[in-house]
C-alpha cells in the first residue's frame, strides 16, 4: 500500500470512528452528514468519496460489526464440541454481544428505514447471504456428524436466520437473563419441534 492509499485508509477509519460515536449518541436518523463533517473536519465530498452516502457509511459500520462478531465466534467455537452446543453458543453470543452492542438502536432505525439506494440494498443482501451460508455450514455439520436428520439445509438456514432476526426485535426490552432464556427456548424448539412424540 502506497502513501496515498495509507492516507486514504486513515481518513476512512477516522470518519468511520467519528460517525460511529455520533450514531451511538444520536441514532441513525438524527445524525446528518453535516454532523459527521463537523465531527471529523472532513468535507462532505471526502465523506461521499469514501462511503457514497450516509447509508453507505452506516452499512460500512454494520459490516465491520459483522466481521467482529464472526471473529469472536471463531475464537470460541472450539469450546462447543457438538453442533447442538454450537447453536446454543451462537444464541448466547447474540444476546451478550448483539443486544448490548452500542449500534443496536441505530441499526434498528437503519433497517426499518424503507428507502435505500440500490447499491446499499445489494450490500444488505450480501450480508444476509453471508449469514445464511454460515448457518448452512453449521446445519450441514450437524447432518454430517449424525446429530441432525437429512433435511433441506438451505430452507433450515433461512428459518434459523428469520428466527434469530425476529428474536432480536422481540427481546430488546427484556433483561439479559430473560432474553437468554427466550433464545435458548427458541433453539430448543428449532432443534426438537413442539409436537409430542406419541409413538
Amino acid at each position: 500500500m502506497n502513501k496515498k492509499q495509507l492516507q486514504s485508509e486513515s481518513t476512512k477509519k477516522r470518519v468511520a470512528d467519528a460517525a460511529r460515536s455520533l450514531f451511538v449518541q444520536k441514532g441513525y436518523k438524527a445524525t446528518s452528514i453535516e454532523d459527521i463533517v463537523g465531527a471529523t473536519g472532513s468535507s462532505k465530498g471526502n465523506i461521499y468519496y469514501h462511503f457514497k452516502s450516509k447509508e453507505g457509511l452506516f452499512l460500512y459500520l454494520i459490516e465491520e460489526w459483522d466481521r467482529e462478531w464472526e471473529a469472536q465466534w471463531k475464537e470460541k467455537e472450539s469450546l462447543y464440541p457438538t453442533t447442538t452446543e454450537k447453536m446454543f453458543g451462537i444464541a448466547e453470543q447474540m444476546v451478550l454481544e448483539d443486544l448490548n452492542h452500542p449500534l443496536t438502536k441505530a441499526a434498528n432505525e437503519f433497517f426499518n428505514n424503507e428507502e435505500k439506494a440500490s447499491d446499499v440494498e445489494e450490500r444488505i443482501t450480501e450480508l444476509v447471504n453471508g449469514h445464511l451460508k454460515f448457518y448452512e455450514t453449521l446445519i450441514q455439520q450437524g447432518i454430517d456428524s449424525g446429530e441432525f436428520k437429512q433435511s433441506n439445509v438451505k430452507g433450515l438456514s433461512v428459518i434459523f436466520e428469520s428466527l434469530t432476526m425476529g428474536l432480536s426485535q422481540m427481546s430488546q426490552k427484556l433483561s439479559q437473563k430473560d432474553a437468554l432464556a427466550l433464545y435458548r427456548l427458541a433453539i430448543q424448539v428449532f432443534l426438537n419441534g413442539i409436537t409430542e412424540n406419541r409413538s
